[in-house]
């Protein structure tokens, strides 16, 4: 099994701390960024950043479904991780200054791949499509946060 990864970027013309406010805001904050590939968004468990235990359905493809159940966590100061309790999947956000009232967002996940042909295929388009979905969020949060 390899290890697969997309990742995404966006700088956003806002301060950071606006930025990852939004981002660790489950409760209000986030539900308006996903676009429609999410659904039966839920938070179970706090709301806020570190604690949070949130659940949603991603629509990667027509065909694939992921359950998610992730646990977040804050390591570093503007770092939110969310492990998902149903698969090997890690997302890290990571937002730091980019000049004067910007900041760069850098979304990154990374999950066990399945092996053998089904496993290539994963490797070759899971990344693109994921980072297309990343890039949907990332330019609603751009316009949420730059009113």
């Amino acid at each position: 099994m390899a290890q697969v990864e997309a990742a995404t970027e966006r700088i956003v013309a806002a301060d950071p701390e606006t930025v990852f406010d939004t981002l660790a805001d489950y409760k209000e904050g986030r539900p308006k960024l996903l676009p429609e590939h999410f659904s039966e968004y839920e938070v179970r468990e706090g709301g806020d950043g570190e604690g949070t235990l949130v659940h949603w359905k991603l629509q990667a493809t027509s065909k694939r479904v992921r359950d998610c159940l992730l646990e977040v966590t804050e390591p570093t100061d503007g770092q939110l991780v969310e492990k998902d309790r149903n698969s090997s999947m890690v997302t890290t956000w990571t937002v730091t200054p980019a000049g004067e009232g910007r900041s760069k967002v850098v979304v990154t996940s990374v999950w066990n791949g399945a092996g053998g042909i089904g496993g290539f295929f994963e490797r070759t388009f899971a990344p693109k499509g994921l980072g297309r979905i990343y890039d949907a969020v990332l330019a609603k949060l751009a316009a949420e946060v730059e009113k």
